[in-house]
């Protein structure tokens, strides 16, 4: 198995959006904001290869919506997810499976694209879409709260292509262990329902990939929940029994959004889970 960070671009999001009820004055630390409270944040996915699949955690946003809707998230910065796999020696028509922790269109809209004709199509023709029902049922039939975040060109297409493909979701627990991709998952319904935050074993280490769990380093502290997530107090609750295990057993976590940080760990501290170090990727994993 080797692994490999994927960018596809930066985006901007609302501060008090980000970090929910703590104020600016407190956030805005490890999140500078510009003039329009807006703060920059990766799109930050991760490449497995495994074999003989080419496995890709998260696309992006993509690039096929309107100029109105990109204005409101201000997408910038050079890179995008072409170039990234090319300098990695890969197509997209190499990658075998395209894993969706959940379905916002941050995380899923550079799965679907136009084709020539100008019809939606997926944008990884050769792979499997992995999503899992409970979470499927959400996004199709979207809450007020989340329909602007569940786009239906992003999502639909996958289903009316062939291609995509179910996770079996633990009944007993929030845990998926040994899947059929090669690594473990878990389940998290705070930000919404049936998150999938993959758990990597790789070089003797487990690589979390934290999706919006743990959006970057300055969520870490309990409080610090996305004024996003549709259940806030779940969140608490599952952030700080992921944090303690993460403490626990010494977890690298993969930051999809952090515009600062690739890795982090944490530790125990007087005041709880905290930050303990950061790292580039191949800081870590050469």
């Amino acid at each position: 198995m080797k692994l490999h960070t994927v960018h596809t671009g930066k985006f901007k999001l609302d501060g008090g959006g980000m970090f929910g009820v703590v104020p600016k004055s407190l956030w805005s630390r490890t999140n500078p904001a510009d003039e329009n409270n807006m703060c920059p944040w990766a799109m930050r996915s991760l490449l497995i290869e495994d074999g003989n699949r080419l496995i890709l955690i998260d696309t992006g946003m993509g690039d096929k919506q309107s100029d109105k809707f990109f204005s409101f998230y201000y997408p910038h910065g050079e890179e995008n997810i072409d170039d990234s796999l090319k300098k990695l020696g890969f197509h997209r028509d190499d990658i075998t499976d395209v894993f969706l922790t959940h379905l916002h269109f941050d995380h899923v809209g550079g799965a679907i694209k136009y084709d020539k004709n100008g019809n939606l199509v997926p944008a990884f023709k050769n792979a499997r879409f992995w999503s899992n029902a409970d979470h499927w049922q959400w996004a199709t039939k979207p809450n007020a709260r989340e329909k602007a975040s569940f786009l239906t060109e992003n999502i639909i297409p996958m289903q009316e292509s062939g291609q995509l493909e179910f996770l079996d979701t633990p009944k007993n627990s929030d845990f998926s262990i040994n899947t059929s991709l090669g690594f473990d998952v878990l389940f998290a319904d705070g930000h919404t329902d049936k998150q999938m935050i993959p758990h990597i074993n790789y070089k003797g280490k487990t690589l979390v990939f934290m999706a919006d769990l743990l959006p970057s380093t300055g969520h870490i502290p309990l409080p610090y929940v996305m004024g996003y997530d549709t259940r806030p107090l779940l969140t608490l609750n599952e952030k700080e029994k992921f944090l303690k295990k993460a403490a626990d057993e010494n977890f690298v976590l993969f930051l999809e959004h952090d515009a600062y940080n690739e890795l982090c760990t944490v530790k125990h501290t007087e005041k709880g889970v905290r930050l303990d170090e950061t790292f580039a990727f191949r800081e870590v994993f050469g």
